[in-house]
């Protein structure tokens, strides 16, 4: 028998009516760019959710080396909406990665439930479509490459193909494991400012990618330890 929620999807339009807007008024200090916190798309839902008799859960499920978080709503006549399973890599594999993992997986878990979107504070949420993309056109791809001159790229697919040749380089040089793993990490935290102008799933794409040619090298590096 399929569940109904006749009553939290009449209670959530009302709710979503009175969302607040989602402001970039959180600022990270190493890329000099602004961002939603956590703190901040919670604090533009919470009040209309729970106005209209809904509460928020956001709960975790077990994944190897990442983090999987599901949004829940919950009506107060039992009924409940999710918004399914967002799973997202973790760059480290220590409790500050997992953390900003977890960070990142419940901002844009709970974002794409809510369907808010980031807002800027500063009035270029005015700015048309058009001159947005001409500025992303005229301002080019940077590839930063730790220790050297970043390389200014003409597109996305240019940086794209650099990122990924870079990275195989290092997975197939002579360097030992814990050198290609650590190049490897650096290489993802370099290229961070380019990385969060790119749609969030092919940033997490790429995240994804890098996590696994990690995991690669250190599945190689236990073969030969065995052998």
């Amino acid at each position: 028998m399929t569940q109904s929620v006749s009553a939290i999807a009449k209670a959530f339009v009302k709710a979503q009516k009175e969302f607040a807007p989602a402001l970039k008024t959180s600022t990270n200090p190493h890329f000099r760019s602004k961002y939603v916190s956590l703190d901040g798309c919670i604090e533009a839902v919470l009040d209309a959710l729970n106005n209209n008799g809904i509460a928020l859960i956001q709960s975790t499920h077990e994944c190897d080396n990442g983090v999987k978080v599901e949004t829940i709503l919950i009506h107060e006549s039992g009924e409940i909406l999710t918004g399914g399973i967002l799973q997202v890599p973790a760059t480290k594999q220590d409790a500050q990665g997992y953390g900003s993992a977890l960070t990142y997986a419940r901002r844009y878990s709970l974002m794409a439930t809510c369907g808010i979107a980031p807002e800027d504070d500063d009035g270029n949420a005015a700015v048309s479509a058009q001159s947005v993309v001409k500025k992303q056109q005229s301002s080019g791809f940077t590839f930063y490459i730790p220790g050297k001159d970043p390389l200014e790229l003409s597109d996305v697919l240019t940086w794209q193909g650099k990122f990924d040749e870079m990275s195989e380089q290092l997975v197939n040089s002579s360097l030992n494991p814990e050198d290609k793993i650590s190049k490897l990490k650096a290489l993802v935290e370099a290229n961070q400012p380019t990385l969060n102008r790119l749609p969030v799933t092919v940033k997490m794409q790429y995240i994804g990618k890098q996590a696994t040619r990690i995991n690669n090298v250190k599945g190689k590096s236990n073969e030969t330890i065995q052998n």
